[in-house]
């Protein structure tokens, strides 16, 4: 049997990105000279958009998606147990991708999801909001979970905008696309980001700390802004350093950050992959923690305990908040369930010391 065109064949064949074919096909703005080309080569490969979408919308299969950018991060972790826990008894089974923290490789999982007739989907998302507005015109039922996703890129063609694939493509089916800079409409379950960073950073005001530093992630930017926020004005963002999302360059930029401030006191790392940086940084600079530099890692994690000296933390209830986004997602029934925003709590241990 001849292997039917695909989204992907029409948009190496036009020389275009799948993201263009995307909004070509359903009708959103292009150049006239490349919605030409596009749709000729479409009509040139008997391209076919699948039948996927409407089937979405009369019907629903059964289980969960559940993608997170680390499967080996703890949180994360304890996160896919809270979805596990609720879905068990509902009898529902939980489909698990790990994005890596890509946005492409996030659309492809989101296809291959609505592929399986997997239409109900608990996200810690990586990509922006145009890499997720294609899973939601198509019918899929979205909750993120810890973090929402960045707004649109300014560039229109954005790879990493591109849309799923095929299978959400179908003409006269779906709506327009939001217009740019409007916030996606999907309920999500957060911690508290603004009151757990400005409890540390006036625990550490407290200690006698005036220059703290905050290192951050992908996905961090709600964290960054409450850090700005709690330090108040005049902010000095060459202590506002952030890292690409792998443990490499949490490193680099824990240690870049530590010998390019030697004047730092402090630091508020994002996420426990930052905090392990910040630790293994000192330890290799022969900074001592707490006597030269004070941290305060977001997320309690086991590990955090057995460090010396254990870390203090902020943390957050990730196989709660896991478990919530799974109860929105298989209680939405077509409402629009309200998002949730979960409290965090400053446990105090021995990484914190008085400015000297």
């Amino acid at each position: 049997m001849e292997k039917r065109a695909t989204i992907k064949d029409v948009a190496e064949a036009a020389g275009v990105g799948v993201a263009t074919v995307s909004r070509v096909l359903s009708g959103g703005s292009a150049s006239p000279r490349t919605r030409e080309r596009v749709l000729a080569v479409a009509a040139q490969l008997d391209y076919r958009p699948s039948a996927l979408g409407r089937n979405l919308r009369q019907r629903r299969t059964g289980g969960i998606g559940l993608l997170v950018p680390d499967l080996t991060d703890t949180f994360h972790a304890q996160l896919a147990e809270g979805v596990l826990a609720c879905a068990r008894p509902a009898g529902e089974p939980v489909v698990l991708g790990s994005t890596g923290g890509d946005p492409e490789q996030e659309s492809e999982l989101i296809g291959m999801l609505l592929e399986q007739s997997v239409d109900r989907l608990v996200a810690v998302p990586s990509g922006d909001e145009e890499t997720w507005a294609p899973a939601i015109r198509a019918g899929m039922t979205v909750v993120f979970a810890d973090r929402l996703p960045a707004g649109p890129p300014a560039a229109d063609d954005d790879p990493a905008a591109a849309a799923v694939d095929d299978l959400l493509l179908l003409d006269g089916l779906a709506p327009a696309p939001p217009p740019p800079g409007r916030a996606l409409d999907v309920p999500s379950v957060v911690a508290d980001d603004r009151a757990g960073i400005r409890t540390a950073v006036r625990y550490l005001r407290g200690l006698g700390h005036k220059r703290i530093a905050f290192l951050g992630g992908p996905g961090h930017d709600r964290r960054a802004a409450a850090f700005r926020e709690a330090v108040g004005a005049p902010v000095d963002e060459e202590l506002v350093v952030f890292g690409t999302g792998s443990r490499d360059s949490a490193y680099a930029a824990a240690s870049g950050l530590f010998q390019s401030r030697p004047d730092l006191s402090a630091v508020v790392a994002g996420g426990n992959v930052l905090g392990e940086a910040a630790v293994l940084a000192a330890r290799e600079l022969d900074l001592r923690v707490p006597r030269d530099v004070s941290l305060v890692m977001y997320d309690d994690v086991p590990w955090a305990e057995l460090c010396s000296p254990p870390l203090t933390v902020i943390a957050q209830p990730g196989r709660d908040m896991g478990y919530r986004a799974a109860e929105l997602v298989l209680r939405s029934g077509g409402r629009r369930q309200r998002s949730v925003v979960l409290p965090t709590e400053l446990i105090i241990r021995g990484s914190c010391g008085p400015h000297r």
